[in-house]
């Protein structure tokens, strides 16, 4: 199964790259119930933003835990709070 998740230009680069190896989100009722249906052999679709022509990349999911977030990594207003961290695998292909 494939996962699509929305980013910000900033983190999609990241990703891209290959430097940013955690995606993160709060921890909210709507990431646990989402993330409770993630299997360790699906994939995440990042976007660059809502525009359905914007670039995307598939990406393995490794995973996810809850900790503190990497301050260089995320935009989530209080960095000393847990939150999802979603781990992520190799690159699987880039949709530019």
């Amino acid at each position: 199964m494939i996962h699509v998740i929305y980013v910000k230009k900033k983190w999609f680069d990241l990703i891209a790259s290959g430097e940013k190896k955690e995606e993160y989100r709060e921890l909210k009722p709507y990431w646990q119930k989402r993330l409770l249906k993630f299997k360790k052999r699906d994939l995440l679709k990042f976007k660059n933003g809502y525009n359905k022509n914007s670039d995307s990349l598939i990406v393995e999911f490794k995973g996810y835990t809850i900790k503190k977030p990497n301050s260089l990594w995320t935009e989530i207003d209080n960095i000393y709070n847990d939150c999802y961290a979603i781990h992520l695998g190799e690159i699987i292909s880039w949709d530019k």
